[in-house]
């Protein structure tokens, strides 16, 4: 009785550890299949349409008797869950890491835990006791975890190592124009990346309400998977205007949708919902400073980036500040 209690109690931990492994791993697949001329915006419909088509049966048949009935007050819940957390999030992203990196990508995620915080004080998830040290270090810890962020963003930095690699503009990245072509694509991957984090912390906050009133997760899962598969692949019939975009091509493409499909989206939203249930949103945050090293680990070693000192010291800054908060 006592093992099972134990083994309850650091199970989400190690199901959080093993989410961010999963999630470096998509970063960095994603970013090998856009680098080898894949639009994102094909790849996020492609890879959540893979996961609603498993996620939708699977639904119904493990949850068919404990289930309670869908009402439309929760359809229109799961319908923002996925313009928030999918059509909006994944987007920005992916196109992010395609004007940037992954390990860009894994250090701004760390903006989630302080966002995240802030909105679940906002709406009464979190106490926040200014008088007392545990509060005062969680406030110091976020004011640290923006400004890491705005340095990873803002200052690139010497390569650390002296090797300098040239920054090649993805062929995959949208919308060029003279404005992007003379902006540092470390820059805009950076704001992008940073909506990104914003749009997860919302996300967690309105999906730990939901889980409240609806506890059926893998339904959740399910609807919000499917329409932001709906919202993304409108969106992408819109900005996309070459038809050759849609071709997939065998090897590293079809291997990332995949991956994406069933790590990305599949097993990472469940076990992600399922801690929200257990644990809260902030708890599920808490865990974004892991990804860093591994991040910037196999982004030099498959993907040839290169460390700066920006993104390294900003990285530093945050995993410190998350340490003591």
């Amino acid at each position: 009785m006592r093992l099972r209690q134990c083994l309850m109690e650091w199970t989400p931990f190690a199901a959080m550890v093993i989410v961010e492994c999963l999630d470096v791993g998509l970063t960095t697949m994603s970013k090998a299949a856009m680098s080898k001329g894949m639009n994102h915006f094909t790849f996020v419909v492609y890879s959540n349409a893979l996961a609603t088509l498993i996620l939708i049966p699977s639904s119904f048949f493990i949850k068919r008797i404990t289930r309670t009935p869908l009402s439309f007050s929760l359809l229109c819940k799961f319908f923002l869950l996925g313009l928030i957390g999918i059509t909006i999030m994944q987007n920005c992203v992916f196109t992010g890491i395609s004007y940037s990196s992954p390990t860009l990508g894994s250090a701004m995620s760390n903006l989630v835990p302080a966002i995240t915080f802030i909105l679940a004080v906002t709406f009464r998830m979190e106490k926040l006791d200014i008088r007392s040290s545990i509060s005062q270090i969680k406030i110091i810890g976020i004011v640290l975890s923006i400004s890491g962020a705005l340095l990873v963003t803002l200052y690139k930095g010497a390569p650390i190592g002296g090797i300098q690699i040239q920054d090649q503009p993805s062929p995959s990245q949208p919308f060029p124009s003279v404005l992007l072509a003379q902006t540092d694509n470390w820059v805009i991957g950076g704001l992008f990346l940073g909506t990104a984090s914003l749009s997860l912390a919302l996300q967690n906050i309105a999906q730990a309400a939901i889980v409240k009133e609806y506890p059926s997760q893998l339904t959740i899962v399910a609807f919000y998977c499917l329409f932001g598969t709906i919202q993304c692949a409108i969106i992408s019939l819109i900005a996309i205007r070459d038809p050759n975009a849609w071709k997939l091509r065998t090897g590293i493409e079809l291997i990332s949708i995949f991956y994406s499909a069933i790590f990305g989206s599949v097993v990472t939203f469940s076990v992600l919902t399922w801690c929200i249930d257990k644990k809260g949103p902030v708890f599920v945050t808490m865990f974004k400073p892991l990804g860093i090293a591994i991040a910037a680990f196999t982004s030099a070693l498959f993907l040839g980036d290169t460390l700066h000192v920006g993104s390294t010291v900003g990285t530093v800054q945050r995993r410190e500040c998350q340490s003591q908060s």
